[in-house]
């Protein structure tokens, strides 16, 4: 059986990166995440993202490009995660998050990420700070 991925953006605006905050699992509650979810049957991975950050924030993005590696969730799941542009409305923590934070170069640290999007976050903080530039 293979593992199902779960999606996840480095959403950048101005230079900051977006982090959620999970109201729900309870066990999961209060810490932060890169924004995503599930990939549903037949969509790419770039398809379920920009779904999942349209149901669960509310804006339009664009996946720009995926951070190499993945990360296992919970058993059957791996995270992938891709670098997004905002396109255009407002974040607001529509679903599965009570708060949303903008955080600047250096602030990445200020918040508890999951375990799991921490490498990823690092990553996208390196990017976002001119590791690479298109």
């Amino acid at each position: 059986m293979t593992d199902r991925v779960v999606v996840a953006g480095a959403v950048c605006d101005r230079g900051r990166l977006l982090a959620a905050r999970r109201s729900a699992p309870p066990e999961l509650a209060g810490r932060w995440e890169l924004p995503g979810g599930k990939v549903e049957p037949g969509e790419s991975g770039e398809q379920a993202l920009v779904r999942e950050l349209r149901e669960e924030l509310g804006v339009e993005t664009e996946p720009l490009e995926r951070i190499p590696g993945e990360w296992p969730l919970k058993p059957g799941y791996v995270l992938r995660v891709w670098t997004a542009r905002l396109v255009s409305g407002v974040p607001a923590p529509l679903e599965d998050h009570d708060e949303l934070r903008w955080l600047g170069p250096g602030e990445s640290d200020t918040v508890d990420w999951l375990e799991q999007d921490r490498p990823a976050v690092a990553e996208a903080v390196r990017r976002l700070s001119g590791g690479a530039h298109h």
